[in-house]
């Protein structure tokens, strides 16, 4: 028997950070995202040898252990571990035996919410093998718990929400890790032409977000005005690129995407750098309006609005940098799990 499950990734479009602690518990958060046709895979093969093996595929990494209540933590595939750990601990209660699979269609560090997603994933599978009574919410909190407090790892809330509802999303952030995830019903002529004016590009770089995230939880700590500031502006880009969506104002989408680049930008160091900076106006000079890095920033995926015709004269000037240009859709579906024999 096997037991698969995928989630989607997603595209950051709007409000970026603002679900990111202590600014989130402290004035709220604003997140616009959506879902596309890369995705986060796992599968779980029972075993009955008393051993457990973990298994990422596409990073190259494969661990075996004995089968008991709690996995060490010690920097080997530990989002996997911290998933098993708080599933025996808050559901079996006894150790379990298996193989754990996965593989992610985007790398590590790539700004898509590859390791939220992922843990997401994983989680499905052990919902499915052990039909666990998690609805969308619950799997997300689940998640989100997981990554940000049982393990510790600096990050914020709208990937796990993201990967677990799919689709497009306005999501709201309060104190006591209060989310509201409200659908937008966005007409599909205007998502089409959204995707189309899209591109997707791989910088061909990883970053570790954390240390830009945690440099962003100090500015709000120490109270600095100008990230601060920045951060409210992110978060009222959310609503601004919410409403240009519903009402189809594709026109505006650009100038939105340059408005929350610019604040970005002021929110932590690191953010972007002189390779990001000069592609984002060879993109503007090939006719993008507007665009951003994908994530935390850094490195990874950027995308630029190009409307009318530009994509292709954006995309020419993109393959020349050595980077790559990723075709994509949206998707409307979250989190997916079955059965296989």
């Amino acid at each position: 028997m096997l037991i698969r499950s995928k989630a989607p990734l997603r595209l950051g479009l709007a409000g970026g950070g603002s679900d990111v602690s202590p600014f989130s518990d402290l004035h709220g958060g604003a997140i616009l995202n959506a879902t596309i046709n890369m995705y986060a895979y796992a599968t779980i093969e029972p075993r009955n040898d008393g051993k457990i093996v973990l298994h990422a595929v596409d990073k190259g990494e494969r661990f075996e252990y004995d089968s008991e209540p709690v996995l060490s933590i010690d920097g080997n595939l530990d989002l996997f571990k911290g998933i098993y750990n708080r599933v025996v601990k808050d559901f079996t209660q006894k150790a379990l035996s298996f193989t754990l699979t996965t593989y992610v269609d985007a790398p590590p560090g790539s700004g898509l919410g590859t390791s939220s997603t992922l843990v997401t994933a994983v989680l499905g599978a052990f919902a499915e093998w052990l039909k666990l009574p998690l609805g969308e919410y619950d799997m997300a909190h689940l998640a989100y718990e997981i990554e940000r407090i049982d393990l510790d790892m600096a990050g914020g809330k709208q990937d796990q929400y993201a990967a677990a509802f799919g689709g497009v999303n306005f999501m709201e952030f309060y104190d006591n890790d209060k989310v509201i995830v409200n659908p937008l019903r966005i007409k599909p002529n205007i998502l089409n032409e959204l995707a189309y004016n899209l591109v997707l590009y791989y910088t061909g770089t990883s970053r570790v977000s954390a240390q830009i995230i945690e440099a962003q939880r100090q500015n709000v700590t120490n109270n600095k005005s100008n990230s601060i500031e920045a951060m409210h502006k992110i978060k009222q880009q959310a609503v601004i690129m919410k409403e240009a969506l519903l009402k189809g104002e594709l026109s505006k989408i650009g100038q939105i995407l340059d408005f929350g680049w610019q604040q970005k930008k002021q929110m932590a160091a690191n953010i972007t750098n002189l390779q990001i900076d000069t592609l984002y106006t060879n993109a503007i000079n090939a006719g993008a309006n507007g665009g951003k890095i994908s994530g935390a920033g850094g490195g990874g995926f950027m995308f630029f609005y190009c409307p009318g015709n530009a994509r292709h004269s954006v995309i020419n000037m993109l393959n020349k940098n050595g980077g790559q240009v990723k075709r994509y859709e949206f998707v409307t579906t979250g989190l997916q799990s079955w059965t296989a024999e």
